[in-house]
């Protein structure tokens, strides 16, 4: 049933925020086409700190920032000026190129927040990665729920059980919100080539076996899984079909390492479009892109 289990690693976004990297890790890079996967928080700002993610660059890629708590300001060189809030779902996609930044809006900073959620980055095809940059906003309302025995499942991107979410997807791909009621349980089809489960809270049994939050469950294709929680939890489910190899250096996903080498000489030139009210910038690492990718 299972044919990894992850613990994500923490890393420090700054000011004590600290987030965990379930993907890309040592035991499994990728699950379908999602190659990044981030839980930020949970974790709560004094007055006067927030989040403060400044601009940087993407190529090759979609973003998709899903929150459980709190709220975050994303501005984009789109133009983009938009908070996002529990439920609702920001996508980005990068293709040939954007820039943005997340921050804490004035408001909340001033007066303290709290921030709980999951940033995804998924690999674009192919034929997809040098496609025109995009965003899109969609209300809490906009999504399909669907009760699944003693569990309800929000559909963020893709298809399932018949179900499809207006979130334009670029490949076979699945992103859920599963949330499994006390002493409920449900099952997951194999709907999809590649799935896992990420607890986020409680703890979910499986097999007889239980797991914590923070623990990416990564099922063995063709299976059908049965999930339950004795006291209830709250996961997320992703997978789709394989993306197939991908490189990953800083902020850019390419099939080719050729263009990574490029995205990363032209924000260090200064070629990528500027993102309007957020003067600043994260520079280009001192480090160089490897020849060979992790």
């Amino acid at each position: 049933m299972l044919d990894v289990v992850i613990v994500p690693r923490s890393r420090d976004l700054g000011d004590g925020f600290h987030v965990r990297r379930a993907l890309p890790a040592a035991e499994r890079r990728r699950v379908g086409p999602f190659v990044f996967f981030d839980q930020m928080g949970p974790g709560d700002f004094e007055p006067g700190e927030g989040l403060a993610v400044r601009p940087h660059p993407h190529i090759g890629l979609a973003t998709i920032t899903y929150l459980f708590e709190g709220e975050i300001l994303h501005r984009d060189s789109l133009g983009t000026v938009q908070p996002i809030r529990p439920g609702e779902v920001n996508w980005m996609t990068a293709g040939r190129g954007i820039v943005h930044s997340e921050r804490t809006a004035p408001e909340l900073r001033a007066s303290g927040s709290r921030v709980f959620g999951i940033q995804a980055w998924v690999a674009l095809p192919a034929d997809q990665e040098e496609r025109d940059p995009a965003f899109l906003h969609l209300g809490v309302e906009a999504l399909p729920v669907l009760t699944l025995g003693g569990a309800s499942l929000r559909l963020i991107i893709g298809s399932w059980l018949g179900a499809k979410s207006p979130v334009p997807a670029y490949s076979d791909m699945l992103y859920a919100d599963l949330t499994i009621e006390p002493g409920g349980s449900t099952h997951l089809p194999a709907e999809h080539e590649e799935r896992a489960l990420y607890v986020a809270q409680g703890e979910v049994e499986l097999d007889g076996k239980a797991y914590g939050a923070g623990q990416l469950l990564v099922f063995t294709a063709g299976t059908s899984v049965a999930v339950g929680a004795a006291s209830g939890a709250r996961a997320m489910i992703l997978g789709g079909a394989p993306i197939g190899e991908r490189f990953v250096w800083w902020n850019f996903v390419s099939s080719s390492k050729a263009r990574i080498q490029q995205a990363a000489d032209d924000w260090k030139a200064g070629r990528f479009p500027r993102v309007p009210g957020d003067d600043e910038f994260i520079p280009l690492p001192e480090r160089p892109p490897p020849v060979d990718y992790p």
